[in-house]
């Protein structure tokens, strides 16, 4: 099948209005298709001020504020003039990047016409109810995902550790890599700045360890703050370095008052603040994949994760960085303080993660997206 060949009907939750990693990649990904000569059209809420210009062509989907979190929306009707849309565009296949309300509705749709679907999973949402204390939700919440992706053809994961775990869930039988790449040309060490570090007052001998992502307490706020508390507590002199902006900005600044808050950074700004730390801490258990990860590891630093699906496909333990058990703060202390001691270490994990993330590169990556859509489409007219 031509490339050109290819009309994909894009389901996004959130496609542009608020700025993440998950839809950074799926406009990299329109952006890629758009260059083979596919046609593109996109289904997601279209707000008045997007964090972003969008990618590709549009379709305004229904949608309403989630309750406390008023930033995001949830698509909830797939009405008249979406359908109509959708008729008019023919679609050769629909690719669902959230598992919401229209997405059931647009799986339905499609199974209807004999359309391949195929869902791209980009964060594991049962994770989140444990920082809301709705842990007793978690069986219900699986079982609606796996009736969900088990209607799909095909699941497109970030990485194998993510893809274990769902195989494992029995999500879905045919589960492909969809990787993720980095922007060089934003994230590289070349852009570390001492000059910008002193106006932030950091000083050129102080180790400064970054977070970046938004300031959500599913990111693991709470373990981040207790890890370097604890560090802090065995005399590891540290400076703290947020970056990005969100609802628990205020949990955050109160659990470390002297911590540098930068707000939310983007293109060259963003590069060089994060250029400009020394270590990478990410305890988050929520990602797939961890763009934000493989950013660090572009700008050369180290990078103390928990050792979950997000990153265990990416930091190699005692090579590129540490790797810790989920929530074990002792262990994050504990990696924080050897990296304190010991620069030459902090050199050599930064440097091989240097070295990593030179190679993913996003149009081989993206291709591998296309080929799935290929194959479904070639295995529907098969059946």
């Amino acid at each position: 099948m031509k490339p050109e060949e290819l009309r994909i009907a894009l389901f996004s939750g959130n496609y542009n209005y608020v700025r993440d990693g998950a839809n950074q990649a799926l406009n990299r990904l329109v952006g890629f298709l758009l260059r083979q000569g596919a046609q593109v059209r996109v289904y997601s809420p279209v707000v008045e001020e997007p964090a972003f210009k969008a990618t590709g062509e549009m379709v305004n989907v229904p949608s309403f504020a989630i309750p406390l979190r008023s930033e995001y929306r949830v698509p909830f009707r797939l009405d008249r003039a979406v359908r109509k849309d959708l008729e008019t565009f023919r679609p050769n296949v629909i690719h669902i990047a959230s598992p919401d309300i229209v997405a059931h509705r647009a799986v339905t749709w499609a199974r209807r016409r004999a359309i391949p679907v195929v869902a791209s999973v980009h964060t594991r949402f049962e994770t989140y109810l444990q920082y809301y204390h709705l842990q007793m939700l978690e069986p219900a919440v699986r079982a609606i995902l796996r009736r969900f992706y088990r209607r799909c053809d095909a699941l497109l994961v970030p990485a194998e550790s993510t893809a274990a775990i769902l195989r494992a869930q029995r999500m879905n039988a045919d589960i492909s890599i969809w990787s993720r790449g980095v922007d060089r040309t934003q994230f590289n060490p070349e852009r570390r700045s001492l000059e910008w570090r002193r106006g932030q007052g950091i000083g050129d001998e102080d180790m400064a360890v970054a977070f970046l992502g938004r300031l959500v307490l599913e990111k693991g706020l709470d373990v981040f703050s207790n890890a370097i508390i604890a560090a802090r507590e065995r005399d590891v002199p540290l400076k703290v370095l947020a970056i990005g902006d969100g609802p628990a900005r205020d949990y955050f600044q109160q659990r470390l008052p002297d911590a540098i808050f930068t707000g939310q950074l983007t293109g060259d700004e963003l590069g060089r603040a994060l250029a400009s730390a020394d270590v990478f801490l990410n305890p988050s258990i929520t990602e797939t994949f961890g763009n934000v990860t493989l950013e660090a590891m572009a700008c050369a630093l180290p990078v103390v994760a928990a050792a979950a699906s997000g990153a265990s496909s990416l930091v190699k333990d005692q090579v590129t960085g540490r790797l810790t058990a989920p929530g074990n703060i002792a262990g994050y202390a504990e990696a924080l303080a050897d990296y304190q001691h010991d620069p030459d270490l902090r050199a050599r994990h930064g440097a091989s993660g240097l070295a990593f993330a030179k190679t993913m590169d996003w149009d081989e990556i993206n291709a591998a997206v296309m080929h799935v859509y290929e194959r479904v489409i070639d295995r529907r007219g098969q059946a």
